[in-house]
């Protein structure tokens, strides 16, 4: 297996750290803390530069808050100087990994994506007879960072940027509590290990891949599934023996374990494809993909609060149409023509917002 060292000076480039702000600060460039840093961005960078070479960088505390979608999320906002320095870590390393990454893994790589993802499941679905669907309990929180930090050091060898991924890794902020026993676990072992990553982190969405990259090697070349994906920590494996997919899950449980991770019991199920299955906010069927209830619902409050906010001033016409427009544009990915008149009937939203 090939490893790489000497990442460092490529890390901590002045030209590097620039270009890292720049992607950092896209759609915020106008937040206090952004405009702060680029009042005196040639000193901030340079700043950056001289902390990471003389290993006295620390990342900053940061700013929590839920969102309530399906089920509450703890959300984690970096300080916008670690920002640049994550971006500035990832756009060296991620193309390291990138390239050991199976091409069914569909989240938070450039050119993948959700709708490529529902784009194959379908493919999958309606050319198999059933389909195993799994989502891991917990699975940010659950990262455990001795097994994500062996991982990593299977392609990297440099020092300095193994101890800057440490670094960040090691100032992850305390997570949803996970109490899950392993073969071999003593009481206390749960409680005595350091777990999660904090979700809002491009350092985050890297690692969670990587954590997973060989369970994905595992399914495609040691069970022998050709027809796999994955979204983050949904996935999906396809056949036409149920029975394989009873053997397979029995397989996957156990390789989990070593991972530390456990599928949720509830969630994690075999269906046949006839009858549908739910993915990435769809729910795919053999002759039409209709949205999901929760996924509409949620998408509906959302512009609801977003028109109450626009009547009163809080935002404007620009922000209110790029929204609708996304959304819509997500739609599209269903059979969803008619819903979307209802919609826009039901919103009471003019035209202007959606050409």
């Amino acid at each position: 297996m090939k490893t790489h060292n000497h990442l460092w000076q490529d890390i901590t480039d002045f030209s590097n750290l620039l270009a890292a702000s720049k992607q950092a600060q896209k759609g915020k460039r106008f937040r206090d803390n952004v405009l702060e840093f680029n009042y005196n961005l040639e000193r901030e960078i340079f700043n950056l530069q001289a902390e990471l070479r003389s290993k006295t960088y620390l990342p900053g505390k940061y700013k929590t808050f839920y969102i309530f979608e399906s089920k509450p999320r703890l959300i984690s906002a970096a300080p916008y100087r670690d920002r640049v320095i994550h971006h500035a870590l990832c756009h060296v390393v991620t193309p390291i990994f990138e390239r050991t990454f199976v091409d069914t893994s569909y989240a938070n790589r450039i050119g993948f994506g959700s709708h490529r993802a529902l784009k194959k499941f379908t493919e999958f679905a309606r050319s198999s007879q059933y389909v195993l669907l799994a989502d891991i309990c917990k699975y940010f929180p659950s990262i455990d960072h001795e097994i994500l930090k062996s991982i990593i050091r299977k392609k990297i060898k440099c020092s300095d940027t193994l101890w800057l991924i440490d670094n960040i890794i090691d100032h992850s902020n305390p997570q949803e509590p996970v109490n899950f026993h392993f073969i071999g676990d003593d009481l206390l072992s749960p409680l005595s290990r350091k777990r999660g990553l904090p979700i809002g982190n491009l350092t985050s969405q890297f690692m969670a891949n990587v954590y997973f990259n060989y369970f994905d090697h595992f399914i495609k070349e040691t069970l022998k599934i050709n027809k796999y994906l994955r979204y983050v920590d949904d996935f999906a494996l396809f056949a036409d023996d149920k029975d394989s997919l009873k053997t397979a899950r029995l397989q996957i449980e156990a390789y989990l374990a070593t991972l530390r991770l456990k599928i949720h019991p509830i969630k994690s199920q075999i269906f046949r494809t006839k009858y549908g299955a739910n993915f990435v906010g769809f729910r795919v069927l053999p002759d039409r993909i209709r949205v999901r209830g929760d996924s509409l619902s949620q998408g509906i409050k959302k512009r609801k609060i977003m028109l109450t906010e626009y009547n009163e001033g809080k935002i404007d016409d620009k922000k209110l149409s790029q929204s609708i427009q996304s959304w819509f544009a997500h739609l599209k990915y269903g059979n969803t023509w008619r819903l979307r008149k209802k919609i826009i009937n039901s919103l009471a939203i003019s035209e202007e917002f959606i050409i």
